[in-house]
């Protein structure tokens, strides 16, 4: 299938490689559909865009948490749980959004990148379904890991 995205021109995403967001995203539930592009410069290590096939305007840039040195320990509901289709805990994949802290006195190319911390992206990487888990901070403990 083809994406005609704004950013990344005339996309070609093979359509069994499409993520499902069942619920879409807060904000964005006309988004169900997305896929991952990998961002190959050196400068953007560990950073992927999670681009809507049903919205080509709408992207955002991923990581995953080790990338912060964060680890992160969640249960999953039942509902969650269906959704995903999760058989087995190496199958789930967090990623977080990233933003530009537009609040920074400085260009918006010079201004510091944010993650959402309290609303991680949850994965199955088999069955290509996630959800955006709102955690805050209950039921959650996040860690940061000693840098390597």
């Amino acid at each position: 299938m083809k994406i005609e995205s704004p950013n990344f021109g005339s996309l070609d995403v093979d359509p069994a490689k499409l993520i499902e967001f069942p619920a879409g995203l807060p904000g964005f539930e006309d988004c169900k559909r997305f896929t991952l592009i990998e961002v190959d410069s050196p400068k953007a290590a560990a950073i992927a865009i999670l681009q809507s096939a049903d919205r080509p305007d709408v992207a955002f840039s991923v990581t995953i948490p080790d990338h912060f040195g964060l680890h992160y320990e969640f249960d999953l509901t039942s509902e969650e749980e269906e959704v995903l289709r999760a058989k087995r805990v190496e199958d789930i994949v967090v990623l977080l959004i990233l933003r530009r802290d537009e609040s920074a006195r400085t260009s918006a190319a010079a201004a510091p990148v944010k993650a959402n911390l309290t609303a991680p992206l949850v994965i199955n990487a088999v069955s290509r379904r996630g959800i955006q888990k709102i955690i805050g901070r209950i039921g959650c403990d996040i860690t940061l890991r000693p840098a390597a």
